[in-house]
């Protein structure tokens, strides 16, 4: 009996695929945040509750990354990845609709949970159909597809609630990303590796994340990417209250341009890389969040181009950190490498979901320096951190695979 010959590798469509996936992800998530005013307006909610649709989010995302790396041992990445999307995409489509605030607060919240799909097996699938020649440059398009659609979100739903309701811009959004859903699937081929795994406990993964979290080292780690990420999630959070209130009067556009110091974001990650296999991690980590100090600092300021610029310093810190601080999971996560970058990207969502929505009670009490004093003692926490880790954890200079690398947005 014979056998059809596997489909051709068409590294090409495999590599716009993921970048189309990691660009729905991150704007379905993120495309809520220069929304958090119009929230406050409409539902009567204060800045700190008006967070809530990104902050639970976020939060279900880190829960069901856990679970979606398992789910699609069994089931397949390509399927998962795609009803990830375009789950996310009808729930947003639903969320634009709904008149009830915590009817949206929970629909936002299973938003996150679907959105979990898509980082927990990306890298597995392009680790699993790439050569290892291709690899590289199919991670560096995907995690550029996050970057990208993280900016994109934020701008183009500030841009479109310039001339219609903040419902019609985000239910713009979720049907731009639902038939990018659809392209992705037709884009992206069947796997050819795949080997569907039976019989792995749940026994088994709690070991290896108990053994994680026991580790002198990881722990450290792991507070790195809460901290710093808590922090830039913060600021972008809040700003869009200060500069639209009546210290400087700004419009949702206006606002949503500040969004565009992602492409400092995009640039210092890749950036950081290089730094990172000449000069060591940790030196790097504590120079990205020292230059993230420097950013929160200029917002403190009270002219427009100091604090636009402080995002931008911010922007930059945040990513050299992040990708920096992401590549240590796989030097000091041994055998159990995967599961070190779950508790990894566990620890960057929690900081996006946890501090991103209890520093609006700074924000509420205290105004810009109440948030910015916050942001400054969590980031010296994180550099005395990197500290501890540059004086004490391994840190060879050699690459590791990426497809142990987590990739956050």
């Amino acid at each position: 009996m014979s056998t059809l010959p596997p489909a051709p590798l068409r590294p090409g469509r495999i590599r716009l695929a993921l970048f189309l996936a990691g660009f729905a992800t991150f704007s379905l998530l993120y495309g809520v945040q220069p929304l958090l005013p119009e929230f406050a307006r409409e539902f009567g909610v204060g800045p700190a509750e008006s967070s809530l649709p990104l902050s639970l989010a976020t939060f279900g995302l880190a829960v069901s990354i856990f679970c979606a790396g398992a789910v699609s041992d069994s089931l397949g990445r390509r399927g998962l990845m795609f009803g990830s999307m375009a789950l996310a995409a009808l729930l947003t489509l639903l969320a634009a609709m709904l008149p009830q605030w915590n009817a949206l607060v929970a629909v936002r919240a299973l938003a996150g949970i679907a959105l979990g799909g898509v980082p927990a097996v990306a890298m597995v699938y392009l680790a699993e159909e790439l050569p290892p020649q291709r690899l590289g440059a199919a991670v560096g398009l995907y995690v550029a597809g996050n970057a990208f659609g993280g900016m994109t979100g934020r701008l183009g739903v500030s841009l479109l609630g310039e001339w219609m309701t903040w419902r019609h811009a985000l239910m713009t959004l979720g049907l731009f990303d639902l038939l990018l859903a659809l392209a992705f699937l037709w884009l992206l081929p069947p796997s050819r590796h795949f080997v569907r795994r039976r019989g792995v406990s749940l026994a088994f993964h709690l070991r290896a994340w108990r053994d994680q979290l026991r580790d002198p080292h990881l722990p450290w780690l792991f507070s790195v990417p809460f901290l710093v990420m808590g922090v830039f999630v913060s600021v972008y959070n809040y700003l869009g209250f200060r500069l639209g209130g009546p210290e400087f009067g700004l419009g949702p556009s206006q606002i949503g341009w500040i969004f565009s110091a992602y492409v400092f974001g995009i640039a210092s990650s890749s950036i950081a890389g290089g730094a990172s296999d000449r000069f060591g991690r940790g030196p790097v980590v504590l120079a990205g969040v020292g230059v993230a100090m420097i950013g929160v600092a200029l917002t403190l300021a009270h002219h427009l181009w100091l604090i636009v610029s402080g995002v931008a310093v911010l922007t930059i810190g945040f990513f050299v950190a992040h990708a920096s601080a992401s590549t240590w999971v796989g030097r000091l996560g041994g055998t159990h490498r995967s599961h070190a970058a779950s508790l990894y990207l566990l620890s960057y969502y929690l900081g996006a979901s946890v501090v991103g929505a209890c520093s609006g009670w700074f924000w509420e009490h205290g105004g810009w320096p109440a948030l910015a004093s916050l942001a400054l003692g969590l980031l010296a926490v994180a550099w005395f951190a990197a500290l501890h880790l540059r004086r004490h954890a391994p840190d060879d200079r050699s690459r590791v695979a990426p497809a142990d690398h987590p990739a956050g947005d």
